[in-house]
């Protein structure tokens, strides 16, 4: 029973998130622009068709051609009877393209991949029957027609990553920003725009308070000691008036003794829920995990920049005066060092000169030869006879 639950959980999120894809009978010529006939030693069996395998997966469907974005499958043949699926989606942006990817791993979780870094593009999961990752604004997914494929498969997806743009080169930083990050971006389930929360959570009617507009993006994981769902909107103001609307949805729920999160709390610009947490202190420590980091991007004139550039200066001049004092310190306490060295070693050195004078001299430091007590009766044979 539990299982099903899952299932159709993970199926109604499919379904509500399926990126819109146009029902063409072929791709457009601009498609063909990453589906060359020749790839290395691989050549293009026939011609692109529409992605139906991602269609039938759940993670693509039908709208106006107006929205299209550029897609398409086809089958190359390499050596070796080498067969495989290429599968390829190009969007207007990078987001999207990593949202896909994380759409098809939730679709495939069966075969226990996990998201990690790519080493064909900005990330991406692989198995023995599957490579699929995101560049730039390309999702790919290439699939193994037959055994003598494995061998062959990563040169194929190099081939088909080096004729792709690598765009940001980076994944949201709202999968960043999860609880325990580096495990989270693995399995982290990412909704770029979205419109409506509530099949994410069945049964969670809390999310109906989310208004997003079309302005917000959320990222979705289970922690195993919780499922974290964090909204991020694009202005405090949508932050403010959603985060009034949760809290008081919150208290209507309970009055109601209907299900609520385990926890909740705006987290700058976020909207942090923990669901299915064993008790509220684990929920609590989950949404303090949760950092929000802030960049303002100015769309004109930066109106603090005269106080942004007076304390770079101030900085910057505070910071040359304090090394200028360092130095001149250790310049000082060299110069003494090496002054009392030098004084050390003359002193001595006129010490010694001194004892020797005291020992050999009595005239004013002039040698003396002490001849007043030298008499035959003294030393006989040191006197000079006569004719010497």
């Amino acid at each position: 029973m539990l299982r099903f639950i899952k299932f159709s959980l993970l199926f109604s999120i499919l379904f509500s998130w399926a990126l819109p894809i146009a029902n063409a009978e072929t791709p457009g010529s601009a498609a063909l622009d990453f589906f060359p006939e020749k790839l290395g030693t691989f050549r293009r069996a026939g011609s692109p068709n529409p992605p139906d395998k991602l269609t039938q997966l759940g993670v693509l469907k039908p709208t106006d051609e107006t929205n299209q974005p550029l897609s398409g499958q086809v089958e190359y043949a390499g050596p070796g009877n080498q067969r495989f699926l290429l599968e390829i989606v190009r969007f207007r942006q990078d987001v999207e393209a990593y949202s896909m990817l994380t759409l098809v791993q939730a679709a495939t979780k069966e075969f226990k991949n996990e998201i990690i870094v790519a080493k064909y593009g900005t990330a991406g999961f692989g198995d023995d029957r599957q490579i699929a990752f995101f560049k730039g604004l390309h999702f790919v997914r290439i699939t193994s027609l037959n055994k003598s494929a494995f061998g062959g498969r990563d040169d194929f997806a190099k081939l088909v990553a080096d004729t792709l743009d690598r765009g940001e080169n980076d994944i949201p930083a709202l999968v960043k920003h999860l609880p325990n990050a580096e495990q989270s971006q693995k399995t982290a389930l990412f909704l770029p725009r979205f419109k409506n929360l509530q099949a994410v959570v069945p049964g969670q009617s809390v999310l109906s308070a989310v208004e997003s507009g079309g302005d917000a993006d959320a990222a979705l994981v289970d922690t195993g000691s919780g499922t974290v769902l964090v909204v991020e909107y694009n202005t405090p103001q949508l932050a403010k008036d959603n985060d009034g609307r949760i809290i008081a949805k919150i208290r209507e729920l309970w009055k109601l003794g209907q299900p609520a999160p385990a926890a909740y709390r705006r987290v700058g610009n976020y909207s942090v829920f923990v669901f299915d947490s064993p008790d509220e202190a684990t929920a609590k420590s989950l949404i303090d995990q949760v950092k929000y980091e802030q960049v303002v991007q100015w769309l004109g004139r930066n109106p603090y920049i005269l106080k942004q550039a007076e304390k770079e200066y101030v900085e910057t001049t505070l910071g040359v005066f304090v090394a200028v004092i360092k130095a001149s310190g250790y310049a000082l306490v060299g110069c003494l060092g090496l002054g009392g060295l030098i004084g050390a070693l003359l002193f001595a050195r006129r010490r010694s000169q001194k004892g020797l004078q005291d020992a050999y001299s009595d005239a004013g430091g002039m040698l003396r030869l002490n001849i007043d007590d030298l008499t035959p009766q003294t030393d006989p044979a040191r006197l000079l006879g006569p004719g010497r």
